[in-house]
């Protein structure tokens, strides 16, 4: 067994043992528990006194055979406080705190607390949320909230507005899905009971002189072709007609947000609402997604209102949807260095948002509704979506996004809804309804109203 040497002094009459400095060779080598058995029973009393490190024994401490009950004493006071440094002859050494929590920056990192401020300014800048836990947390998905209550309400509305809806064609037709004299593609109500309900249908919000309000249609309950049960436009758009007036139904821009064309519509809109906007959410907050979310689904509504044919209707909660998915847009560019593999989720989202543009020719499904509510969601999402400025340059140009934003989101609503009521878009832009009519002899190739009409003798 190897032993520690000493040298032997006197001291009051007492015969004390004050280790060597070692080497760094023998500092290395040596094993703190290996002490031989002369060395008496009081050498060390108890274990924590075995696990001295061999720095400390370079610094004069002294091991006495004394009986007493400290069982050493030391020409100075080892510091185990926590602010100690690990090594005691270190000059500023690191703290074990650091090694645990901080981050190893050096200088050239930005400070996140300035050194030199004020004490009311250190007490504001403790409540702030600092730069860099704010990038963890977008790294991880972490946003303003744990829960998408918005969504989850909206969600359950719309199902229970799905469920009436089914009930109110098997009450007509004697189904829930409308299988004469066509059969829904999307597995749901006829055409005329999704009118009846709220759908987008400009002849029940405007006068459109080629279907006014005595125009004859199909009514909900028809199941033969040619039409056989006949009602008339304004019988048809319900609450409470027009009492002679010209149509005026404005809420149409609003409540076809819950309705949808059949079950295959719902599933693929709740899904993504469940999972996409559900997650913007989060990152925003409640108040900011609510905004985005009934902007964009309006403003799709009144593009679709301009541009799509008269005579179709229109539901669903697509438009809202895709200006949540805009907002992932912004996130992505305004972060691009804090997303992992941005270029990759770049192509997947265009990818997926032409998927969206596709399912916009199915039938009851307006693709301008998709592209309102992508353009509106830029620009609300620009301008309430919580943007991390790691630097003066980057922030700068949000802001200069953002107040062009808003302006641009103001004019588009005005605009768009003036023109909707005292003009003819057809007549500016007569080839922007192929953008949402796949032209075919069953559309007449997107020409006139897109509805079958009768008349009576």
């Amino acid at each position: 067994m190897s032993s520690l040497p000493y040298h032997h002094d006197s001291v009051d009459g007492h015969d004390t043992k004050t280790p060597q400095v070692l080497e760094p060779e023998q500092a290395n080598s040596y094993d703190p528990t290996d002490v031989e058995e002369t060395a008496g029973p009081n050498l060390f009393r108890d274990q924590s006194r075995r696990s001295l490190a061999p720095s400390a024994l370079t610094t004069g401490h002294k091991y006495t055979d004394i009986g007493d009950e400290s069982g050493y004493e030391s020409h100075r006071t080892l510091d185990d406080s926590q602010d100690a440094p690990l090594v005691q002859n270190a000059q500023g050494g690191t703290r074990y705190q650091d090694l645990e929590y901080a981050e190893p920056y050096g200088d050239s990192q930005p400070k996140l607390v300035d050194e030199k401020a004020s004490p009311m300014n250190s007490i504001l800048a403790g409540r702030k949320y600092p730069l860099q836990q704010r990038i963890e947390d977008k790294k991880r998905g972490i946003g303003r909230q744990k829960y998408p209550f918005v969504v989850w309400a909206l969600t359950a509305s719309m199902f229970a507005v799905f469920i009436f809806e089914l009930t109110l064609n098997a009450r007509q037709q004697g189904s829930p899905i409308s299988l004469k004299p066509v059969i829904n593609p999307m597995l749901g109500p006829s055409g005329s009971a999704l009118i009846n309900l709220g759908a987008r249908f400009p002849p029940c919000m405007k006068l459109v002189t080629d279907v006014p309000p005595s125009t004859q249609i199909a009514c909900m309950n028809d199941t033969a072709n040619p039409i056989t049960s006949i009602c008339t436009v304004e019988d048809l758009c319900g609450f409470g007609g027009f009492h002679g007036q010209s149509p005026n139904q404005w809420f149409r821009f609003i409540t076809p947000i819950f309705l949808h064309a059949g079950i295959i519509h719902i599933l693929l809109n709740m899904l993504a609402q469940i999972i996409l906007s559900a997650q913007i959410e989060r990152e925003m907050g409640s108040g900011g997604f609510l905004l985005t979310y009934f902007a964009a689904g309006i403003f799709g509504n009144v593009l679709g209102g301009n541009f799509s044919l008269v005579g179709v209707p229109s539901v669903g909660a697509s438009g809202a949807i895709f200006g949540t998915i805009a907002v992932t847009w912004v996130d992505l560019f305004a972060h691009w260095r804090y997303h992992y593999r941005p270029v990759r989720k770049l192509i997947f989202m265009t990818v997926e948002l032409l998927i969206g543009i596709a399912v916009g020719y199915i039938p009851y499904v307006d693709n301008f509704a998709h592209i309102g509510g992508f353009v509106m969601g830029l620009l609300i999402g620009t301008t309430l979506y919580p943007v991390i400025s790691a630097s003066k340059r980057h922030k700068v140009i949000m802001w200069i996004f953002r107040l062009a934003a808003i302006p641009l989101a103001v004019l588009l609503f005005v605009v768009l809804t003036r023109n909707f009521y005292t003009s003819d878009p057809y007549a500016a832009c007569s080839g922007c309804r192929y953008l949402s009519c796949f032209p075919t002899s069953a559309n007449n190739h997107c020409k006139g109203t897109g509805l079958t009409t009768t008349t009576t003798t």
